[in-house]
């Protein structure tokens, strides 16, 4: 059975929770004011994103990646009331605007937003956390995996954002991108320190749990 991507789309964001009205303006705002707007999680996957939060109610996330903050205030749906997500990201030109969609939820005091460079960051950070999401450059997604595996706890889950990027990972296209984003895939399912499982929601979600 096949579907229309666009009617599929919409059924799903008929059956889960709206989107929150900051997260509508966050979406709005990324697609008319931002490059490369497709980084962002939108509806379907932020209720993932929130879903999986709430489940495992943590008090301590690391995000990689953030983007226009999107994700990150998904994520802070499910933490506890003394909880903090530490999110990271590189790009000095969005930091004014992410600070003030922090400012404007009902999480910003729980947001520790750093500007810099993951690989250098993730070292000095002494924190044990349930829940961590890579969503930065592909490149690097077996390197931040590993940086953080330690720094997760037992039971703790690691979620990898965009490893079915855009099918191509079924495809013979050997472009960098895809060769590395196959390959950290087959690095995942091989480790036998975490059960795994891939989403297909959007671009595709590595889903690992830490035993």
């Amino acid at each position: 059975m096949s579907f229309a991507e666009n009617d599929l789309t919409a059924y799903l964001q008929a059956f889960c929770d709206p989107e929150p009205e900051l997260l509508k303006k966050i979406d709005r705002e990324t697609q008319l004011e931002v490059l490369m707007p497709r980084m962002l999680s939108g509806h379907v996957q932020g209720r993932v994103l929130s879903m999986l939060s709430k489940i495992m109610a943590p008090t301590r996330i690391l995000e990689i990646g953030t983007f226009t903050g999107y994700a990150t205030l998904c994520f802070a749906e499910g933490l506890q009331k003394e909880g903090k997500i530490i999110t990271l990201d590189i790009n000095e030109e969005l930091e004014e605007r992410v600070r003030g969609y922090f400012a404007s939820s009902d999480y910003d005091s729980q947001i520790d937003y750093r500007i810099g460079n993951a690989m250098d960051i993730i070292p000095t950070l002494n924190e044990v956390f349930d829940l961590v999401f890579i969503d930065a450059d592909k490149k690097n997604n077996e390197n931040y995996y590993n940086l953080v595996f330690d720094k997760v706890r037992s039971g703790g889950m690691i979620i990898t954002d965009n490893v079915l990027w855009s099918g191509k990972v079924l495809t013979k296209i050997n472009d960098k991108d895809t060769a590395n984003i196959h390959t950290f895939n087959e690095r995942v399912v091989a480790d036998e320190r975490v059960d795994k499982l891939i989403l297909p929601v959007r671009d595709g979600l590595f889903v690992v749990r830490k035993k």
